[in-house]
């Protein structure tokens, strides 16, 4: 099966009946445990595109080890309450990194490899309930507009849609990784989660001045609010 998604159009339509998988990880660049699941995530995103697999992995760089001596220059306030409602929809009641989780539902240390990719193939073998497609222009400036059509849109339903960036390099001068030279992929630039009142509208993105459109993808998925398990996802590039 072909994912539209990895074509290179400015629109996409998630695998039809296909199953699909959203790969979270809550990370930081202040967590000197986080850099082996950062290596996971990228070659989680590397191989979906190289083989054409729909499955989408996103980066959310929480703010809370902030405080060890590094500010992680992606990490947002905004990511750290998306996994604590994660946590309270899991009821475990903490946070911690790295923390990977597979389509709303299945979560587990980011570092664990065999652990992620069995996640990975049995969310591939679920079909999708909740068909998404996308399509994606710029607004000009730093705005990005996605129009998107659900199909069958859960009651409670949230369109989630991120902007994705891979390929960054930093090197951190301070804290848990001091001295190290980083690499990411995946790394979510800006996000936003809109109620699905309808089955179709559109959302606008800021996104920062110093993204590359080159390097950049519009991942949207489609949540149940309450047990936050994803029934629909694609993705399309950033138009350059």
């Amino acid at each position: 099966m072909t994912d539209t998604s990895r074509t290179g159009s400015n629109s996409a339509q998630g695998p039809a009946g296909g199953g699909f998988a959203v790969v979270e990880m809550f990370t930081s660049q202040g967590c000197n445990s986080c850099p082996p699941a950062e290596a996971a995530l990228s070659e989680i995103d590397r191989d979906a595109r190289e083989r054409g697999r729909p499955v989408y992995a996103l980066g959310f760089h929480v703010d809370y080890w902030d405080h060890l001596g590094w500010t992680d220059p992606y990490g947002a306030a905004a990511h750290t309450l998306r996994q604590e409602d994660y946590a309270r929809a899991f009821g475990s009641g903490g946070l911690y990194t790295p923390q990977m989780i597979v389509n709303g539902t299945t979560e587990f240390v980011g570092s664990d490899r065999r652990q992620a990719s069995d996640a990975i193939a049995y969310a591939l073998k679920t079909p999708a309930v909740t068909p998404l497609a996308l399509s994606v222009e710029a607004a000009g400036g730093r705005r990005v507009t996605v129009n998107y059509q659900v199909e069958r849109p859960p009651q409670r339903g949230v369109l989630n849609v991120a902007v994705v960036e891979r390929g960054l390099e930093n090197d951190v001068p301070r804290g848990e990784n001091a001295g190290r030279r980083l690499r990411q992929d995946g790394v979510v630039r800006a996000f936003t989660s809109a109620r699905l009142h309808t089955g179709q509208g559109h959302v606008e993105l800021e996104v920062p001045p110093d993204l590359d459109p080159r390097h950049a993808t519009v991942v949207g998925y489609v949540q149940n609010d309450g047990d936050k398990a994803i029934v629909g996802a694609t993705a399309v590039e950033v138009p350059a």
